[in-house]
C-alpha cells in the first residue's frame, strides 16, 4: 500500500512539473480558424490580386504590395484569434497565459521564423520568387517544431508535415499556391479538429 501511494505521488510530482514547464492552454478552434483564414486570403489573392495569365508578380508591383498585405491581414487575424481563445481557455483552466513558459514557447517560435521572413525577403529583392511558398512552409513547420516542446499535444507532427509539405513544394515550385493553401490552410483545420475534438472529450 505504502509502495503504491509512493508511485502516485511521484506521478503527481511529475505531471506537475510537466505543466509548469509547458504551454498547455492552446486552443484546437483556433488552429481551425486559422486555416480557414488562410484559406479565405488564399481564395481573394487567386479571384483578385494574381497576375492574369502571361503577367508576372514582381517585387515592386501593385499585386504583390496587395498580396503582402493579405497576408500580414491573415498573419494577424490568426494570432488576435489564437490569443483571444487560448486566453479564454487558460482562465478556464485557472491557467496564467503569461509566465516563462509562454515566453520560452514564444521565443523558440520566434527564431525559426524570423530567420526565415528575413532570408525569404533577400532572396525576394534578389528576385528570385519561385521558392518562396516552399521557404515559408519550411521555416513555419521549423518554428513550431522547434517550440513543441514547450507546450502538450502533438502539435510537433504538425511541424513535420508543414515542413516535409514545404520540401515536395520545393521540388514543385509551379504548384507553390496550391502547396502553400495544403499547408497553412488544410493541414491546420486537419490539426485543430483533432484538437478540438480532445478539448470536448476531456
Amino acid at each position: 500500500m505504502d509502495k503504491n501511494n509512493y508511485l502516485n505521488d511521484i506521478k503527481d510530482i511529475k505531471d506537475l512539473m510537466d505543466r509548469s514547464s509547458r504551454f498547455i492552454s492552446l486552443s484546437g478552434l483556433s488552429g481551425i480558424l486559422a486555416g480557414i483564414y488562410a484559406l479565405l486570403g488564399a481564395f481573394i489573392a487567386y479571384v483578385f490580386i494574381f497576375p492574369k495569365s502571361g503577367e508576372y508578380l514582381t517585387l515592386h508591383s501593385w499585386n504583390f504590395k496587395l498580396t503582402l498585405s493579405l497576408l500580414a491581414a491573415v498573419l494577424i487575424l490568426s494570432v488576435l484569434t489564437a490569443y483571444l481563445l487560448t486566453s479564454r481557455r487558460a482562465k478556464k483552466n485557472k491557467e496564467n497565459i503569461w509566465d516563462s513558459t509562454t515566453r520560452r514557447l514564444l521565443l523558440n517560435f520566434l527564431i525559426p521564423l524570423v530567420t526565415g521572413g528575413i532570408y525569404i525577403v533577400i532572396k525576394l529583392n534578389s528576385q528570385h520568387y519561385g521558392l518562396t511558398a516552399s521557404l515559408m512552409l519550411i521555416f513555419y513547420g521549423l518554428a513550431v517544431v522547434n517550440a513543441s516542446k514547450y507546450t502538450i499535444g502533438n502539435v510537433k507532427y504538425l511541424g513535420y508535415a508543414e515542413i516535409i509539405i514545404g520540401l515536395i513544394c520545393a521540388a514543385f515550385p509551379v504548384y507553390g499556391f496550391w502547396f502553400w493553401l495544403l499547408g497553412f490552410g488544410l493541414f491546420h483545420i486537419i490539426y485543430g479538429s483533432f484538437m478540438y475534438i480532445k478539448e470536448r472529450k476531456n
